[in-house]
């Protein structure tokens, strides 16, 4: 089975959760947390940075691990490392989403979740 290494952006604002709708792939129209693959000698603090530029066009700082996931797909096993990731410049902007929200503690069971993502929710909803 093909494997796959991530890093994933949990974002809180004003009490709030940023998520981003997939637009491509096999998973288009699922909600996760935004993110990606980590390039070969790149830190995971530093991929995660590099992701939200490009998909977002944010300077962010990941300030804090949370958790790691490990979830088998059928097709391929995901390690998605998830970091409390505070924007520190610009305002998102939709580069390779379908669409992005941000939603409250009390919405976000209502939100569409990846299934690897959705191994976090109990997690952020601490944070929340």
């Amino acid at each position: 089975m093909r494997s796959i290494e991530v890093v994933a952006a949990i974002i809180i604002e004003d009490g709030k959760l940023f998520t981003t709708q997939r637009g491509y792939g096999k998973f288009k129209d699922g909600w996760e947390f935004p993110g990606g693959k980590i390039e070969p000698n790149e830190t995971k603090e530093a991929a995660l940075e590099r992701e939200l530029w490009e998909e977002l066009a944010i300077k962010t700082k990941a300030e804090k691990l949370v958790k790691t996931i490990d979830y088998d797909y059928p097709d391929f096993h995901i390690t998605m490392h998830c970091f409390l990731t505070k924007i520190v410049e610009g305002t998102p902007k939709l580069l390779e989403h379908e669409n992005a929200k941000w939603v409250t503690k009390n919405e976000i069971d209502s939100v569409d979740w990846l299934p690897a993502d959705l191994e976090i929710i109990d997690d952020v909803k601490n944070l929340l």
